[in-house]
């Protein structure tokens, strides 16, 4: 959880219960738990409102698939032959690397 170990997990609780004490403690964990439900459930009813919003046309459309770091992996990385990701047309010749110091081509008509 988070990139936490059982070590890193028993010594907070222990040094919460130390800060705390076993009274307050109980109390303590049940606001917390409280607090993570209603953040959930305005997560929830935020995305529902948007669905609602956006209408029937998007109803389908997994938001996560919006990420923009998932776009590039999908479009970039994925090794399957989906229909959606860019394939190089073979008939078209790719630009040429420039030599270590070689100067790049320079247009004066352009600027």
């Amino acid at each position: 959880m988070f990139g936490m170990g059982w070590a890193e997990i028993a010594v907070i609780m222990v040094v919460a219960l130390l800060i705390f004490g076993p009274d307050k403690l109980p109390e303590i964990a049940r606001q917390a738990a409280r607090g993570i439900r209603t953040v959930r459930q305005m997560a929830e009813n935020a995305k529902n409102d948007l669905g609602r919003e956006m209408g029937k046309d998007f109803s389908d459309v997994d938001l996560a698939s919006l990420d923009p770091r998932e776009v590039v992996r999908r479009t970039f990385l994925d090794d399957d032959a989906s229909p959606t990701k860019p394939r190089l047309n073979p008939d078209v010749a790719l630009p040429s690397v420039l030599p270590v110091g070689a100067r790049p081509p320079f247009d004066d008509e352009a600027t």
